[in-house]
């Protein structure tokens, strides 16, 4: 009996000597959290798609509260993430315009005139690095690392040319990263429909022509017709710094009189596209399951 209650005396002190260590080890090492981070953690989207830079919403969070990183680096949150979480933090922020993905390329498989077989795994990345896979060195392979690369769902390859929707899309950036020909860029959206370039083919003219229906061929009539465009190693750009949607008449001109019908509208549909749209079945976009093993299944670039 006395073997018992020794034991047990024992056992009571040991329990709180370790209460007593474990409430000195919790005053010693207590490290203070600053209360700001939660609150700018509950007001982010929580996607952690480290689209800001940060490995993800959390450590946002802390960079931000700290002072080290601006209240508006979430591009899935927009506009609206970004006011709250300056709120929280007690300062001001202005409108950011919202950058979302353009695939500068406008050929789908009816628009390429020399296809090739290819044979392998179908990624963009290996793809790539099998020389004549499509005749334009340029244009999209179609084979959607971009697509499994959204988190959002909002980018699919369909006819062999990745198209992104626009309702899906928050802007993460996730698909410009990781296409290996570097022909998504994000660009600031003033507007629902932003005018574009498909094309990234630096080619002269007349190789354009041979391997392409819709390929920019550096004319420069839309440099002739507007000085929003401009061409440069035989492709033209616009000058999104002087995009402005309500003075686009020229540009407009720019867009109906290119021989190659390679400018061209993205985003949300106007009213005269949706009447002309009204009641068609668009279908839907096929998605091919991606596969790890070379096989012989014949993929077109």
């Amino acid at each position: 009996m006395i073997v018992i209650l020794l034991a047990s005396l024992i056992m009571v002190l040991l329990a709180c000597l370790m209460a007593w260590i474990l409430g000195w080890a919790n005053r010693a090492f207590h490290v203070e959290v600053d209360p700001r981070v939660s609150a700018v953690l509950d007001a982010l989207p929580g996607a952690n798609c480290g689209a800001c830079g940060y490995v993800g919403c959390g450590e946002y969070a802390e960079a931000a509260a700290s002072g080290e990183a601006p209240p508006d680096l979430c591009p899935v949150g927009g506009d609206s993430c970004a006011q709250a979480v300056a709120e929280i933090l007690g300062i001001e922020v202005g409108q950011k315009l919202p950058f979302r993905p353009v695939v500068h390329c406008g050929a789908t498989y009816d628009k390429r005139l020399i296809h090739s077989e290819y044979r392998g795994e179908p990624s963009c990345r290996s793809a790539n690095l099998v020389g004549g896979v499509q005749a334009c060195t340029y244009g999209c392979l179609g084979f959607g690392d971009c697509e499994r690369s959204c988190p959002f769902d909002a980018i699919h390859v369909i006819d062999g040319l990745a198209r992104v929707d626009y309702e899906k899309c928050t802007g993460c950036g996730a698909c410009a990263r990781v296409c290996p020909r570097n022909i998504i860029h994000m660009i600031p959206f003033k507007s629902e429909r932003v005018m574009v370039v498909a094309c990234s083919n630096h080619d002269p003219g007349k190789y354009v022509r041979q391997v392409c229906k819709v390929g920019c061929i550096g004319c420069g009539m839309c440099a002739r017709k507007s000085d929003l465009f401009r061409v440069e190693d035989n492709l033209a750009h616009i000058d999104y710094d002087q995009y402005d949607p309500e003075s686009m008449d020229e540009a407009q001109l720019a867009l109906e009189k290119c021989p190659m019908n390679g400018i061209l509208y993205i985003g949300e549909p106007g009213p005269e596209e949706l009447e002309q749209t009204d009641g068609e079945d668009v279908g839907e976009p096929v998605r091919d399951e991606f596969q790890t093993t070379v096989d012989d299944t014949e993929w077109h670039g």
